[in-house]
């Protein structure tokens, strides 16, 4: 029960131009992934940390203060996490704001953006509490492939 010379030769016929149709597919794929790749290249940042009122630190015990966040380079479309602890160091119950100012090129935070999970509670003097900041950056970022920013949070009471 052997193929018969006409089946092997559908057999490699088929095999044949799928291969061809394979390789007219990488070699029409290869330019518009590269220049997607190309359009959409890494974002590297440094966000400088202003406090008011509060202190910013990387540890819970609050001894290693937070001057800068280097949120390292990032995809259009992702988004990345930094874990700080905030600590009221004034004498009153404080509620805490944030803001960003300051961004180079002036357009960057139309495509990128900063939240983070605090919900509004009461920090007490010298309570130290884990705030998660998160930076995103937008898909449809355009024409920055760096960018800076000053974030300042402020304890008001």
């Amino acid at each position: 029960m052997g193929m018969s010379k006409i089946g092997n030769e559908r057999v490699v016929a088929i095999a044949t131009l799928a291969l061809i149709v394979y390789t007219l597919a990488l070699a029409l794929a290869g330019p518009v992934i590269s220049e997607i790749l190309a359009n959409s290249p890494p974002i590297s940042n440094t966000g400088a940390v202003k406090a008011i009122g509060v202190g910013v630190y990387w540890n819970s015990d609050g001894t290693n203060e937070v001057t800068s966040i280097n949120w390292g380079t990032l995809e259009p479309g992702s988004s990345t996490n930094r874990t700080c602890y905030i600590q009221n160091e004034g004498n009153s119950v404080v509620t805490l704001s944030m803001s960003t100012s300051n961004w180079d090129p002036t357009n960057a935070s139309d495509y990128i953006s900063l939240s983070w999970d605090y919900g509004g509670q009461l920090v007490t003097p010298a309570e130290l509490i884990p705030v998660i900041f998160t930076l995103s950056i937008s898909d449809s970022v355009e024409g920055i492939t760096s960018f800076s920013f000053d974030i300042t949070i402020v304890g008001s009471g």
